[in-house]
Parts: structure tokens; sequence; C-alpha cells
């Protein structure tokens, strides 16, 4: 058996990583995980990061773009189509921008903490 140095489940995630090797890709396209690690081995079927990504992508990007559209707002009292026009392809580039490395994340978390699915105990 191979012992693997222990990786961090942020850096690996940032990267797009294998959660226990740090080199295998994690992603077979933009958001589709992989089988498995090319390097490793190690079986992605535990992963399902479900919602939890695109909600904390939402919270982020909606403080960040919220935010600067304010202060442009307060600033420089543009015209509304121009804040479209500004706002729009922000939107599209932050959201997109953060979605996969989050994903990431919480792929690697739920490796690092043996995450599973909630079951009830029978008595």
């Amino acid at each position: 058996m191979t012992y693997y140095q222990p990786q961090s489940p942020f850096s690996t995630g940032i990267r797009c990583r294998c959660p226990r090797c740090g080199e295998g890709a994690l992603f077979d396209g933009f958001l589709t995980p992989k089988p498995a690690c090319t390097a490793c081995g190690l079986d992605y079927s535990f992963a399902d990061a479900g919602d939890g990504p695109a909600v904390f992508v939402i919270l982020i990007a909606g403080f960040i773009i919220c935010a600067m559209a304010l202060y442009v707002e307060v600033k420089y009292e543009p015209p509304f189509w121009l804040h479209a026009v500004i706002w729009g392809p922000t939107i599209l580039v932050v959201c997109l921008g953060l979605l996969r490395p989050l994903k990431g994340v919480m792929i690697a978390l739920q490796y690092v903490n043996k995450a599973q699915q909630g079951r009830l105990d029978s008595e």
C-alpha cells in the first residue's frame, strides 16, 4: 500500500487536483469529476458536491458585484443601460471563475472529512 502525504483540501481544491495525492486532475471538462485519479487511482465516486458550490458562488459574487455596482452608482451616477453593460458580463466572469475552484474545494473537503450520505440508525 502506498502512503500519501496529507494534502490541504483548500490548495488541492483550488488547483482542481486530486485530494489524496495532489497530482491528478479532478475534473474531466469544466465541472464533471473524472471517474478516478490518473496519478494515484483514487475513485471519485464519493464526490457529490451538490448545490454547495453554487450557494457559495451566489453569496460571494453577490457581495462583490453589489458592492462594486453601488460604489459606481454613488461615485459616477451612470445611466442604467451602462450598469447592464458593465455588470452583466462581470457577473458571468466572476460566477464562472469561482464555480470550478469552489467545487474542487467541496470535493476535497468531502474526501478529507470522509463525508457520507446521512443514514438513520435502526434499533
